[in-house]
C-alpha cells in the first residue's frame, strides 16, 4: 500500500488523535493540568515525531560542552527499561534497568548524575536531594511531557523530513499537532546534508515560519573514522568483510547511506528502535556474522554487548557539528545567557 493511500485511509483515526492531543494540550495552556517550572537552570531536548530526530547526539553534545562549567543531570523516561518508578544510574545499571540511552550516558559521562522516571516531577524531587548539588538539568524527550517545564526547550526536526511534512499518528508520524512547535525557544534541524546552500536554508526556514522569539539552527551527523569497543580500538575501513551491520533504531538510512559512500561490505540486520535482542537474534547474527565483525550503534552496543560479549563486536562513535563555527558560537551563547537568567 502506497504511503498516500495508507494516510487517506488512516485520516480518521488521525483527527480522533489529534481531537484528544489538542484537548490535553489546552488543558495544559489553561492550567487545568498543573505545569511545574523547573527552578533548577535546564534544557529540554524533544520532538514532535516518534522518533529518529537524532535526540540523544543532542543530549550527548549537550552533556559534552556544559559539564565543565555545571554538575549535570540527565533526567530520561528511560523507554524500553523492565525497572519501574525513579532509578539514579549506579555502578549495578545496564541498559535493561535504566534504558539504553540513559546508560549510554552514563557510561560515556563519569561526572554526570543520570535519572530516569516515568513521572519527570518525581525525578526532579529525588535529583533535588542528590548530595552531588546539580545545578544544570538536561531532559531527554520532554516536549509531550508538560508537567515540568524546563528553562529552555529545544525541538529537533530531521533537514529530510520535518515536522511541517508529516501528518497526525497513525497517518503519520507525529505525536501531537504541529503548533506543539510553538512551545520550543529553539528549533535544532539535524541530519542536514554537507553542502547546505544560502537558498535552502531561507527555504527551510520560510516553510516552518517561527515567531521572532524562536531561534533555529542547523546541525549535520559527523561520524568517527575509527570504530571501538570496550577493549580496542581500530579503523573503520579496517573492519573484517562482509562485516555485520546491527541497527535498533528509528532511521538507521543515514548510517546505511555513509557506509555505502565508503565503498564497504556488509550486511544489514534492522530492528525496532530500543529493540530488545534475543537468544533467537544473537544465534542469527552469529550465523549471517561467519568470520566478519559485527558493527553497531553506541546506543545498541549497550544492548548488544551484555548478550553478544563478541571482542568483535564494534560501535561507530556519532557527534552531531554545526553547519559553521559562528552558528555554534551563537547557539552555545543563546544557552548560556538562558541558563544564567534562571
Amino acid at each position: 500500500m502506497g504511503m498516500n493511500k495508507r494516510r487517506i485511509l488512516l485520516y480518521p483515526f488521525a483527527l480522533i488523535y489529534g481531537g484528544i492531543t489538542s484537548i490535553r494540550n489546552k488543558f495544559f495552556d489553561w492550567g487545568v493540568l498543573p505545569t511545574h517550572k523547573i527552578q533548577l537552570p535546564s534544557i529540554g531536548v524533544g520532538n514532535l515525531s516518534i522518533g529518529g530526530t537524532g535526540k540523544s547526539v543532542v543530549v550527548d553534545y549537550l552533556i559534552s560542552n556544559f559539564k565543565k562549567d555545571f554538575r549535570i543531570a540527565v533526567l530520561s523516561r528511560g523507554y524500553g527499561r523492565i525497572l519501574k518508578g525513579v532509578q539514579i544510574a549506579d555502578e549495578k545499571s545496564t541498559a535493561a534497568t535504566i534504558g539504553d540511552e540513559p546508560f549510554q550516558f552514563y557510561s560515556k559521562y563519569q561526572d554526570i548524575e543520570v535519572v530516569v522516571a516515568e513521572k519527570r516531577i518525581l525525578g526532579l524531587k529525588k535529583i533535588k536531594k542528590l548530595p552531588s548539588k546539580v545545578n544544570l538539568l538536561i531532559l531527554d524527550d520532554i516536549l509531550q511531557h508538560r508537567y515540568v517545564k524546563p528553562t529552555t526547550l529545544v525541538l529537533t526536526t530531521t533537514y529530510d523530513a520535518p515536522y511541517v511534512s508529516d501528518a497526525l499518528l497513525p497517518s503519520g508520524n507525529l505525536r501531537e499537532s504541529k503548533s506543539g512547535a510553538q512551545r520550543a525557544d529553539i528549533v535544532l534541524v539535524t541530519k542536514c546534508p554537507e553542502t547546505l546552500r544560502v537558498q535552502q536554508i531561507k527555504f527551510f526556514k520560510d516553510r516552518l515560519n517561527l515567531f521572532p522569539r524562536q531561534k533555529i539552527f542547523f546541525t549535520e551527523i559527523k561520524y568517527s573514522s575509527t570504530v571501538q569497543n570496550t577493549l580496542t580500538k581500530k579503523g573503520l575501513t579496517k573492519l573484517k568483510s562482509p562485516f555485520v551491520l546491527v541497527t535498533g533504531i528509528a532511521d538507521p538510512t543515514p548510517l546505511v547511506s555513509h557506509l555505502n559512500s565508503l565503498g564497504l561490505d556488509f550486511i544489514h540486520l534492522s530492528f525496532s528502535d530500543h529493540h530488545q535482542f534475543t537468544t533467537q537474534d544473537i544465534k542469527k547474527l552469529k550465523k549471517v556474522q561467519g568470520g566478519g565483525d559485527i558493527l553497531t550503534t553506541e546506543k545498541d552496543y549497550t544492548r548488544l554487548q551484555p548478550v553478544l560479549q563478541d571482542e568483535n563486536l564494534f560501535y561507530l562513535p556519532i557527534n552531531m557539528a554545526f553547519l559553521d563555527a559562528a552558528m555554534e558560537q551563537e547557539f552555545k551563547a543563546y544557552l548560556t545567557e538562558k541558563i544564567k537568567l534562571n
